[in-house]
């Protein structure tokens, strides 16, 4: 999820650059759904690492369920962040060959969990609460 907000905070400080200087400029949406996969290397001449399963596929309809510049996740997801990141609910969203999905928007790290005048970095307190669930890195 860090790394979903940094690209964000990336994006939107390009956005900013490229409208200034009047060129046009790139936008996205984030899809983020939690669960096992099935990683490898495909190709005969030309090697590509992948991955594949229903979590990838439902990451993807949490993508294009999205909206432009947000991080859209599936009720897996925030189940496993929701005591590190605000999220707003969106409800049950219809989801191509998915049926509704619970959605959440996520807006960025809990006030208590941000280094003190830096709001997408987090402080000591979120390396403790996060390691105290038995996670090292």
């Amino acid at each position: 999820m860090l790394a979903a907000l940094e690209i964000q905070a990336f994006m939107n400080q390009m956005k900013e650059i490229k409208e200034a200087q009047g060129l046009p400029y790139w936008q996205l949406r984030l899809g983020i759904h939690s669960g096992e996969l099935i990683a490898g290397v495909i190709g005969d001449k030309k090697f590509a690492y992948d991955v594949w399963s229903d979590t990838v596929n439902t990451a993807s309809r949490c993508e294009s369920s999205g909206m432009t510049g947000k991080i859209n996740i599936s009720s897996s997801t925030y189940d496993l962040i929701k005591d590190f990141f605000q999220c707003e609910y969106r409800g049950e969203v219809p989801a191509k060959h998915k049926g509704n999905i619970k959605m959440y928007f996520v807006e960025g790290l809990l006030p208590e969990l941000q280094r003190e005048g830096h709001p997408q970095i987090p402080n000591q307190e979120f390396v403790n609460r996060y390691k105290s669930l038995g996670n090292n890195s």
